[in-house]
């Protein structure tokens, strides 16, 4: 399975490294942030648009789409 957001979309990104961090002769390599995915559960009777097609059914979701999937209205 990809470290991809099922929502959202959101997935890993490069960041570039900085070479005066460290020092001329010391430089930091590039590494590569992923995402915080959890596995969640969709409750099936979600009323928000965007998680009606995920009711009932168990997959990877960012923070950010877990909370807010807990917000109510």
């Amino acid at each position: 399975m990809t470290k991809q957001c099922t929502i959202c979309a959101k997935s890993s990104r490069m960041v570039g490294h900085r070479v005066k961090l460290r020092g001329k002769y010391n430089p930091t390599i590039r590494r590569r942030k992923y995402p915080n995915l959890q596995w969640v559960y969709i409750p099936v009777g979600t009323t928000k648009s965007a998680y009606k097609e995920f009711a009932g059914k168990r997959i990877k979701a960012c923070a950010k789409c877990i909370k807010s999937l807990s917000k109510r209205k």
